[in-house]
């Protein structure tokens, strides 16, 4: 039996609360990152392997932990290319560079503009060298998501075939090499699913909002964490202002009771597979559309969403092909949903070749398609948890419920930091005991020797005074 850690905020079968989800982030501040650790568990879990969750936790004295505990680590990473990520690749370079077990990187990408410069210099360049350079050094190559990030590397100077490969996004190939979408029928009376990002320009703002109302029945999906504690318990808003993104309880998607936040990949997947169509500017809300087999519309914001559109061919519309005519409904018309299921196995083939490359088993080795793993089996067991749904449409009682949820995880968490205070505390008095002993050994011989010389002069003295007796006499 094999066992791999895997960076995870927490794992496919654990059947957190949105409460417990909201205190300890295991999302990783956006539900999207579920998708892809999904899919991976579901792809390398086996009858001889089995993943456990880092739970986002970087910490390089913990090496000879892992190397005596794990026969790898698994680092799935998204756009981790970026500046506010870069503190974390040093880290991680420092940890590899100790770990003695094989060490894989399933996806990473740059975070850049939608018409990226490469020629540019940045301020992490030599972060991502120094911990690919320590990844290479444990596995045979990097996948990266797609040619931006390849280009990159290049770049830097590392191989494009040799030292990294473009494999896209590992949670596109979880279920198999064939990624069927179904031949919905879109009308204005069809149910359809939206996310929404507040870095998209203001007229895709604009267009996703007016084509929502094109739709009665539509269901808006966020993704942070920040959003997923304003749907909880009704605040606070986010940062922010502008009428067509919600950024306020008081909007109208969350008044309505037309917000959904799925807290575990299963329970998305299904609500979103009864859709008849799913569009907006979100990767992993319209990624989780087409694994359940739904018609999808992407708009990428950016480079790192801009090469996975490509390299996936996702039906995609360009920013900059949106202005105030635009209509959904005649987007609907002309698009071809079925792109990424021909692109699919072609992707899937050279996804598959990159795992056999690093020497990691999978369960696609017999069948491209295989139903009913070791990992579905374990899933079906699970009673997940259904959507989060707007605090408009809560009882009294279930909103005191969920305030009260937060509350005691909040009390969890600090007792936990006070308990950890007090093993640090006494772990520090613990050190400084022999140091102690030492001190108070040292002054017990002082002390020997004052006592040694204060009874030789007490004797002199008497000595003294007794002579000075007897002379008198």
């Amino acid at each position: 039996m094999k066992h791999y850690l895997i960076r995870a905020g927490m794992s496919p079968y654990e059947n957190f609360t949105p409460a417990y989800e909201i205190v300890h982030n295991s999302i990783g501040s956006n539900v999207g990152n579920l998708v892809y650790a999904y899919s991976i568990f579901r792809t390398l879990t086996t009858e001889d392997v089995k993943l456990t969750p880092d739970y986002y936790k970087i910490n390089p004295n913990r090496a000879d932990y892992i190397n005596a505990n794990y026969d790898g680590y698994i680092i799935p990473l998204a756009d981790a290319f970026r500046p506010s990520f870069a503190p974390k690749l040093k880290k991680y370079a420092e940890l590899i560079n100790r770990l003695t077990i094989p060490v894989y990187v399933i996806g990473v990408g740059l975070s850049i503009d939608f018409e990226p410069n490469l020629d540019q210099s940045f301020e992490f360049d030599q972060d991502v060298k120094d911990f690919v350079k320590a990844v290479l050094n444990k596995s045979s190559i990097i996948g990266v998501r797609g040619d931006i990030t390849a280009r990159y590397l290049t770049k830097l100077g590392f191989t494009e075939g040799k030292d990294h490969t473009v494999i896209g996004c590992p949670s596109m190939f979880g279920f198999g090499r064939d990624l069927p979408i179904r031949n919905t029928t879109i009308t204005q009376d069809s149910m359809v699913t939206i996310n929404n990002s507040p870095k998209s320009p203001k007229h895709v703002l604009d267009f996703i909002d007016r084509s929502a109302h094109a739709f009665p029945d539509h269901y808006y999906i966020p993704q942070w964490l920040r959003e997923l504690r304003m749907i909880y318990l009704g605040g606070p808003d986010l940062p922010g202002k502008g009428s067509n993104f919600p950024y306020k309880v008081a909007h109208q998607l969350y008044q309505e009771d037309r917000v959904r936040y799925f807290t575990n990949v299963p329970s998305w997947l299904e609500f979103v597979g009864q859709a008849d169509l799913s569009f907006g500017a979100r990767l992993h809300g319209n990624v989780a559309a087409i694994l359940a087999g739904t018609p999808s519309i992407i708009i990428p914001k950016d480079g790192r969403m801009r090469e996975l559109a490509e390299y996936h061919d996702f039906t995609y519309l360009w920013a900059n092909d949106i202005d105030d005519n635009t209509n959904i409904l005649d987007v609907v018309e002309k698009a071809d949903f079925q792109k990424v299921s021909k692109r699919a196995p072609e992707n899937f083939d050279r996804y598959i070749s990159f795992l056999n490359e690093n020497g990691l088993d999978h369960v696609f080795k017999e069948d491209p398609n295989v139903k009913n793993t070791v990992f579905d089996q374990r899933i079906e067991k699970v009673d997940y948890y259904p959507a989060v749904k707007s605090f408009v449409a809560c009882s009294h009682e279930e909103l005191i419920g969920r305030w009260a949820g937060i509350f005691e995880q909040e009390k969890a968490v600090e007792k936990s930091k006070s308990e950890k205070k007090i093993a640090q505390l006494q772990k520090q008095i613990q050190k400084q005991i022999p140091q102690l002993k030492k001190e108070i050994n040292t002054l017990q011989q002082e002390v020997k020797v004052q006592k040694a010389t204060l009874n030789r002069k007490s004797v002199q003295l008497a000595l003294k005074a007794a002579r000075l007796f007897d002379n008198k006499k």
